[in-house]
């Protein structure tokens, strides 16, 4: 709990950023800037997302419930407005509230029923956006892009930046409908200046400034987009890494034999997806064909490390504005990302209904001065969901009603060992086709579809790479029922009580 007068609270957050892409975690890429956070805080080594997605997650982040529970339960989805936030109680508290970056809590198309910021023309439309003060989900502050590199998607807060510096010709830099005809790879065209790294490193400071100045506390959400994909990054970042001395991951021969069938259709050349009821608009992320050259990978690897390294000088901007504006000690730091990524891992690229460690699990440090112990690993488990209920906890706010995670402060201030017992992931991506569920505890991980009887369970203490799926493995057919019990005891246990008894009758 909190024992510091209105702390500050600062989350940062990369996007699709594998857990152990962190130089404290390999020394085969540097990240030094995130590596000094966690020498004066705490690493998590077994955090978990609630969905290997972005949007799902981002709005867990947001509102500290279960995609099952908001309603964004995918891509292509919205949080609705009317869903509560913990902007609400932020400003019940009298602090500020901000997002720098991206937000994603919104698709690319709109409907009457479902409007959407995020949806084209209004994403380009930059008067609108010069003129728009919210609403947007409680927050006070809001700059906002939507791009990952160059994707046609750019506009928003960030268009209206570059052209405030004088980058005029910014469209160049992008896709159709707005800019360049073809997709770049390896060294971004765009002057790092204009960079969107640049962007939310220096709008973040420049708000943090704001707010110091007035002596008001804030919770900032500085939230960065790399090293999601597609591969590109301004040199000399582009080119920092050697594709050649790097390790590439590696899954193993016939691993996915005894998977579902969306594994089994990732290894095959030219798959018809029709065959398998995914026509019909019945379209998911990642289940299409995987498999590309040890050549390719390794390239798409070193430009994935270079847009990490990128990131984190920028981050280490703030660090260093902290640092000067002398609210540090007073600040609580959390670095974390939205899901994993898989450049290799069981010869799997990019992301998709898969949730091995590598897609689920995510980086996770903690810092804040005095209250948190400076160079500590835990293996504690912890889940993204909790990060809003802990946020309030730190600042003295009880925990809303209506939030299903969890205060993880007596963990980070190292008053417990553990809180959690198991984390639960969720994927809906497509309703009847692929609707699944992953319980997973210390030395354990199950997961189970809606839709028919395949299934994985993996013995992470002594097949910690996931490559022995042992669901229908009759020597684990007691540990299965076992873990089955404590699934639906879980799912019990995460459901949302909105309204206390007040009454005996």
């Amino acid at each position: 709990m909190n024992t510091t007068a209105a702390p500050n609270i600062l989350l940062i957050t990369s996007d699709q950023h594998h857990w152990m892409c962190m130089g404290y975690n390999n020394a085969e890429i540097k990240t030094p800037n995130l590596d000094r956070l966690a020498a004066r805080g705490m690493i998590f080594d077994r955090a978990y997302c609630p969905n290997p997605t972005c949007t799902p997650t981002r709005a867990s982040i947001l509102t500290g419930m279960y995609p099952s529970q908001h309603g964004a339960h995918t891509l292509g989805t919205k949080l609705d407005e009317t869903v509560p936030t913990m902007n609400d109680d932020w400003q019940k508290a009298g602090y500020k509230s901000a997002l720098i970056g991206k937000a994603h809590f919104q698709p690319l198309a709109s409907t009457d029923a479902y409007p959407s910021l995020e949806s084209y023309p209004l994403l380009q439309d930059l008067d609108f956006w010069k003129s728009y003060d919210g609403p947007f989900y409680g927050f006070d502050h809001f700059e906002l892009a939507r791009n990952h590199t160059d994707e046609a998607h750019v506009g928003q807060h960030y268009a209206i930046w570059m052209e405030s510096k004088g980058f005029k010709n910014w469209r160049k830099c992008y896709q159709q409908p707005t800019g360049t005809s073809e997709a770049q790879y390896g060294a971004w065209n765009i002057p790092e200046a204009f960079h969107y790294n640049t962007w939310i490193s220096e709008r973040t400071n420049a708000v943090i400034e704001d707010y110091a100045a007035k002596n008001q506390p804030f919770f900032i959400w500085s939230s960065y987009f790399d090293p999601h994909p597609p591969y590109i990054v301004p040199e000399p970042w582009a080119s920092m890494y050697d594709p050649d001395a790097l390790t590439l991951p590696q899954g193993r021969e016939g691993e996915h034999e005894t998977n579902t069938i969306f594994h089994k259709i990732t290894q095959m050349e030219h798959p018809k997806l029709s065959d398998y009821g995914l026509d019909k608009g019945k379209w998911m992320h990642g289940v299409d064909s995987h498999l590309r050259s040890e050549s390719e990978k390794r390239k798409d690897m070193a430009i994935y490390y270079g847009m990490i390294s990128c990131m984190d000088h920028y981050i280490g901007k703030t660090l260093d504005k902290l640092d000067t504006l002398g609210l540090t000690d007073n600040t609580l730091v959390v670095f974390t990302s939205d899901h994993g990524h898989y450049f290799g891992q069981h010869n799997l690229i990019a992301k998709g209904p898969f949730h091995y460690e590598d897609g689920v699990r995510v980086p996770m440090i903690a810092a804040w001065p005095q209250q948190i112990q400076e160079g500590v690993r835990s293996d504690a488990l912890q889940s993204l969901v909790d990060l809003p209920v802990s946020f309030l906890a730190a600042a003295g706010i009880e925990k809303p009603q209506q939030m299903t995670g969890l205060d993880q402060t007596a963990v980070w201030t190292g008053k417990q060992t553990k809180l959690r017992d198991w984390c639960i992931v969720e994927n809906n991506h497509e309703p009847g086709v692929c609707e699944h569920k992953t319980y997973i505890e210390q030395d354990y991980k199950l997961t189970v579809f809606r839709t028919f009887d395949d299934g994985e369970l993996y013995d992470l203490k002594n097949d910690p790479d996931e490559f022995e799926n042992h669901f229908n493995d009759p020597a684990y057919a007691a540990i299965k029922m076992r873990l089955l019990q404590r699934f639906i005891q879980a799912e019990m246990t995460k459901e949302v009580i909105r309204m206390p008894r007040i009454a005996p009758a």
